[in-house]
């Protein structure tokens, strides 16, 4: 799990300037979800329903910046997440690859 503080999260929030909202999630304590799910599939789901939801949120109440700002630190933030740890010689494996392809989709772009 990713918290205030970690490097890689610092790190992602690094690349994006100045941004307000950025600042406010890098700093902000995460919310424990203690749901228990019962498969890998269920976990995906919610998470990126996860995602939805907050880009939802933003449509209403943040700028186009700020929306574009969001969408770029998540997935510079799964991006280093999945490039952390070489699989069979790979920096980011198919599964991983996969994942940042869904992320993107949830969050309305078609990649960076």
């Amino acid at each position: 799990m990713i918290s205030a503080g970690d490097p890689v999260l610092a790190e992602a929030r690094g690349e994006h300037g100045e941004s307000e909202l950025l600042d406010e999630i890098v700093s902000a304590k995460p919310k424990m979800d203690h749901t228990r799910y019962h498969s890998a599939d269920e976990l995906r789901d919610s998470g990126l329903g996860h995602l939805r939801d907050a880009m939802a949120l933003l449509e209403s109440k943040a700028t186009a910046g700020e929306r574009d700002d969001y969408r770029h630190f998540v997935l510079a933030l799964a991006s280093k997440v999945a490039a952390a740890h070489r699989e069979h010689g790979q920096s980011v494996s198919p599964a991983e690859a996969a994942a940042i392809q869904q992320i993107t989709a949830a969050l309305g772009t078609t990649g960076s």
